[in-house]
């Protein structure tokens, strides 16, 4: 099968990031198609069967190209009395489920990939082996790899990957970086990253990170990304899968800000600062283990309305997000762009 370059994929500057956990939707992606805009599906937290069914909707619905978003698994947690101290602060905070370690079923998935291969493979946390990466793009799919820093973006491009995913500082929900500490030096804002990243490698860039208007796709473009990824600029629109109260708590004056915070998953995410966050600032790296933790609680506190306990992953410019049709919302952004 062809493969061919990114920029040939791409009939508008915008691409719908891939945002785990339920706002993703099959909709969400199909809406995006029919706007001209490159969708993404996020296959984290779902079985490999759940990941290929949703595929199958999206072709079923459209001929367009579109991408699947798989998570790079990283290792077990090692220090267990340091996560045990931890999930017991939760325990007042909700129901828990069990803090185990899982691979998301990484090799199914490839598997699956293999067998049905969409236009791109996206990866984040981290670089999948080189010979990963070559037999998607044998199988006719381009690969991205999302980066936090130059160093990053050096070893996803010694590795073969057809394009990268700046991703900025400003970003909502996880951040994509390869390892799951706090060493200096994957801060980045975007525009300064787009700049760095371009003095190691030539690859293409997809720019992300607080991206909500058309000025800032305009402003990600002329420092030399080929296209804008926005997330949060889709949370609230019809077709995004989130809570309603998720999607309500992004126009609340009640959150008048952002914060990265480990506390619901073990790993460093961006959201609207809610109490649960304030009360558990010690939460280790340990992820998945205090994701898989934190599961039932969150699914308690969504059922229950309670935004205090739920995890509200946002970028910097949430106060931007409409409740637009996504086919609408893509041609704001791609305006003059």
């Amino acid at each position: 099968m062809a493969r061919y370059p990114l920029t040939d994929l791409l009939r508008r500057p915008v691409i719908v990031a891939p945002m785990a956990g339920g706002p993703s939707t099959a909709e969400l992606v199909i809406a995006a198609a029919g706007a001209g805009a490159l969708g993404f599906l996020a296959a984290g937290y779902k079985t490999p069967a759940a990941m290929a069914a949703e595929m199958a909707d999206v072709r079923a619905a459209t001929a367009q190209p579109f991408g699947v978003n798989v998570l790079l698994p990283g290792t077990p947690y090692p220090d267990p009395a340091a996560l045990d101290r931890y999930l017991g602060s939760l325990r007042t905070a909700g129901p828990l489920g069990d803090a185990t370690w899982d691979d998301d079923g990484f090799g199914g998935k490839i598997a699956a990939l293999l067998a049905e291969p969409p236009a791109v493979t996206s990866f984040t946390f981290g670089c999948p082996p080189a010979e990963v990466i070559r037999a998607l793009q044998d199988a006719g799919s381009l690969v991205l790899v999302t980066v936090t820093s130059p160093a990053e973006a050096a070893l996803a491009a010694g590795a073969g990957v057809d394009a990268l995913c700046a991703q900025g500082y400003e970003a909502g929900a996880h951040r994509g970086t390869f390892a799951n500490d706090d060493q200096p030096g994957r801060d980045y804002g975007l525009l300064s990253l787009i700049g760095e990243v371009a003095r190691v490698t030539s690859l293409p860039q997809v720019a992300a990170g607080g991206i909500m208007d058309p000025r800032q796709v305009r402003a990600v473009i002329a420092a030399g990304a080929v296209a804008a990824q926005c997330g949060t600029a889709f949370l609230r629109c019809p077709e995004s899968g989130a809570h309603p109260r998720y999607k309500a708590a992004l126009t609340d004056p009640h959150y008048t800000a952002t914060t990265l915070t480990r506390a619901f998953s073990g790993r460093l995410a961006r959201g609207l600062a809610n109490q649960f966050i304030r009360d558990h600032q010690d939460a280790p790296a340990a992820y998945p283990e205090i994701n898989n933790a934190t599961r039932p609680l969150r699914a308690a506190a969504a059922a229950d309305g309670d935004t205090e306990r739920m995890s509200l992953w946002a970028g910097q410019g949430w106060r931007s997000a409409t409740g637009q049709q996504a086919g609408e919302i893509i041609e704001r952004l791609s305006a003059t762009a």
